[in-house]
């Protein structure tokens, strides 16, 4: 059986797996036959088994695969049991357009699985729900906009680590490298300087350990025991892989404390440098006042900018990598963004008021998040009541899954869905145009919160290097050869792979 297998595979002791499949056997004994009374009104799908549920029918490496063929089969609202837990899945745009914008409070609350409890004990903003969640929200939304997150301050931000990136790709003078490490350390640094008001040089082993530790638990969290750790929590001391997410959680937290304590010595309430200064300052307000229950404590601050960094760095770094690798894919397509670069801003440094100049290169970008499709489930949702989707039940509390891939390659909405079209958001006249089915970041009131941040990093990163470089595979690589079958973890990374990085005469 496929789960055995990955249980296997994943480190699991043979006593442990006897043991889980003892306790398989009592549990099925003593809840098979149990049914729901109010099934016929509920989401169809798969019938369950007893504690596996559609385990059996799941490749826990390809979830998203999974999930999308079940969709052909019971349509655009399903139900699929993890294990013991019911989730709805939503396929679809018209569908998740409806849950996630139209319902948009009814389905706001986020679904913290037991590696996410783990990631932020309910603290933070991805991972929290209630009134944490509404008050670290509107304060990081409020603060970094003071930041210039999306705005001019962090263009600035922007342009000036472009050239430092610029710099680091020179380095390899044309030869076969892996962009990963440069690029993560770049996206890295504009959430640094936000954030704590200073970057870091590229040669500073901190950086490169903090990146370090969030690439290995993405990966980590998408892996099959993880999946199998959300679905049996009692399968803790037996996950490898929990155990090395939680010992790099607790090293970056560290890390932060050292850097807050850092700031602490020379905070100044009149002049915050980023982030953490704003928190800190608003925190001794507080205390001031005698404010007795404050969700401003040291707890909210670590992992608040912990999820910024882990949030902003992998999305973006794992998108600008995948537009590299398709230039070099797809070169006649690599020449029109060039072209198009060279003619309407020549060798002036790219700003982000010419991105409604370079129509052609905004729909390169667009169409790379398009099919890249990083998140393909989407980060799972929770209803905060009972609700109706398409004529079915959804009860208060239920797990739900955006489908986010079939979204972006929805067959209703997109004319060529599973190749790398950048007609898709071009117009006859080859001008921009917006896609109402185009949602890499998700929607309703659980958007990305640094939307707008990463839209301008991906445009002037990736036309301040197509201006600078010819992106092509390592000598004796056809084009045809590189491969774009995605590394899965939580995000869907680029295979590994290496480019050369030709600087233009």
């Amino acid at each position: 059986m496929a789960f055995m297998e990955a249980i296997l595979l994943q480190g699991f002791s043979t006593s442990a797996l006897l043991g889980a499949l003892l306790l398989f056997v009592v549990v099925y004994l003593l809840f098979s036959g149990s049914r729901s009374q109010d099934e016929e009104q509920e989401p169809p799908g798969p019938k369950p088994l007893p504690l596996l549920g559609n385990l059996l029918m799941l490749d826990l490496k390809k979830v998203y695969v999974s999930l999308c063929e079940l969709s052909k089969q019971y349509g655009s609202v399903f139900t699929v049991h993890f294990g013991p837990k019911k989730v709805i899945v939503l396929a679809g745009y018209k569908t998740v357009k409806q849950a996630l914008v139209n319902l948009s409070e009814e389905f706001g609350d986020r679904d913290i699985t037991p590696i996410f409890h783990d990631f932020n004990k309910g603290f933070g903003i991805v991972f929290s729900n209630g009134e944490n969640w509404s008050q670290m929200r509107r304060f990081a939304l409020s603060k970094l906009r003071d930041f210039g997150m999306g705005k001019r301050g962090s263009e600035d931000k922007i342009i000036e680590e472009s050239m430092y990136l610029r710099e680091e790709f020179e380095k390899f003078e044309g030869k076969p490298f892996d962009t990963s490490l440069p690029v993560s350390l770049a996206i890295s640094n504009i959430i640094s300087s936000i954030v704590y008001g200073s970057r870091f040089e590229y040669s500073d082993p901190q950086l490169h350990e903090m990146v370090q530790r969030a690439y290995e638990n993405m990966k980590m969290v998408g892996s099959a025991s993880i999946q199998l750790y959300n679905m049996f929590p009692w399968l803790r001391p037996f996950v490898k892989n929990q155990k090395q997410i939680v010992n790099n959680l607790r090293d970056n937290y560290k890390e932060s404390e050292k850097l807050i304590k850092g700031l602490l010595k020379t905070l100044n309430p009149q002049d915050p440098r980023g982030f953490a200064d704003s928190f800190l300052i608003q925190q001794q307000i507080e205390k001031d006042s005698g404010k007795k229950a404050t969700l401003f404590h040291m707890q909210n601050l670590f992992y608040t900018v912990n999820n910024l960094f882990a949030a902003g760095t992998d999305t973006t770094t794992t998108t600008l990598r995948w537009s590299l690798l398709l230039m070099a894919k797809y070169p006649q397509i690599q020449d029109k963004v060039q072209e198009e670069i060279d003619r309407v801003i020549g060798e002036h440094q790219p700003v982000v008021e010419d991105r409604k100049k370079l129509p052609y290169t905004d729909a390169v970008i667009h169409e790379t998040q398009r099919l890249a499709n990083i998140v393909p489930t989407g980060v799972p949702r929770k209803t905060t009541c009972d609700v109706h989707l398409n004529g079915y039940l959804i009860k208060k509390g239920t797990s739900v899954f955006p489908l986010l891939v079939t979204v972006l390659k929805d067959e209703n909405e997109w004319e060529t869905p599973h190749t790398f079209n950048p007609g898709h958001f071009l117009n006859k006249q080859g001008q921009f145009v917006k896609k109402d089915a185009f949602m890499p970041f998700s929607a309703g009131r659980r958007v990305c919160l640094g939307e707008g941040l990463a839209r301008m990093e991906l445009f002037l990163f990736f036309t301040s290097l197509l201006q600078a470089f010819r992106f092509t595979p390592p000598p004796g690589v056809s084009e045809d050869d590189l491969d774009l079958t995605p590394s899965v973890g939580f995000t869907l990374n680029p295979s590994p792979h290496k480019l050369c990085a030709v600087k233009r005469s």
